[in-house]
């Protein structure tokens, strides 16, 4: 420990305020350093005349001239400050009555924004629907253009059998047929011979996603009627 860290925790010597590790260091610094003995014994004649000081009470009007000086010495900025918090307690005191239905109807318009987008991916048109009108969806399905003119399983002279066959076609992104399910009908190896004929040489318009082809839509077919399933 050097002089200068000793004179500054000589008070705190004197009033026993450092902690004991500090105050033995300090005691071991005053044994070896005269000068600082001299300064502790400044600090102890200073102590012994403060506490000989009788207290002076305060004048009775002294409270009285500090708040009259303090009024005086109000900040200029005082009465911005006031109407901002005045401005920000009457705005929330109308805009809370308010926060109800305002998230009401943001809730809403989401819900009506997500009904909507909904329906544009998985192909639903909005609204009617003419017979010339192009198709909008962003999200278009796969559909049959032609079948090809080959005898189809459950289907014979023109008249559908008692078990007309149903299959789901699975396209491409060229239109072409990579898997297909029998879901009724006959599903024996000559069925299915003459079915593979048909799916090969039939057309079909694959999926469309944002006017591009897509691979994984799918075709219903019942020879009787032709369905689409996107």
């Amino acid at each position: 420990m050097n002089c200068r860290e000793a004179q500054h925790g000589l008070p705190g010597y004197i009033d026993g305020a450092i902690r004991p590790r500090e105050r033995a260091l300090l005691r071991e610094h005053l044994e070896m350093c005269a000068a600082c003995r001299r300064e502790l014994s400044r600090y102890r004649l200073l102590a012994t005349h403060l506490a000989s000081v009788t207290p002076v009470r305060p004048p009775a009007e002294l409270v009285a001239h500090i708040r009259a000086r303090a009024a005086q010495a109000r900040s200029p900025w005082a009465f911005v400050v006031r109407a901002w918090h005045r401005a920000l307690l009457t705005s929330q005191n109308i805009l809370e009555p308010l926060a109800v239905p305002a998230t009401g109807g943001v809730l809403t318009a989401i819900a009506v924004f997500m009904l909507v987008v909904q329906s544009m991916l998985v192909g639903m048109p909005i609204g009617q629907v003419r017979p010339d009108d192009l198709p909008l969806n962003l999200v278009q399905p796969a559909q049959l253009e032609s079948l090809a003119p080959f005898p189809v399983p459950g289907v014979s002279d023109g008249k559908i059998d008692a078990s007309p066959l149903l299959v789901e076609a699975t396209l491409d992104a060229q239109g072409g047929v990579v898997y297909y399910k029998i879901l009724s009908g006959p599903n024996d190896a000559a069925s299915q011979r003459q079915l593979d004929q048909v799916l090969l040489f039939s057309r079909f318009r694959p999926q469309l996603g944002f006017g591009r082809p897509m691979g994984g839509g799918r075709v219903l077919l019942s020879f009787s009627e032709v369905r689409v399933r996107g």
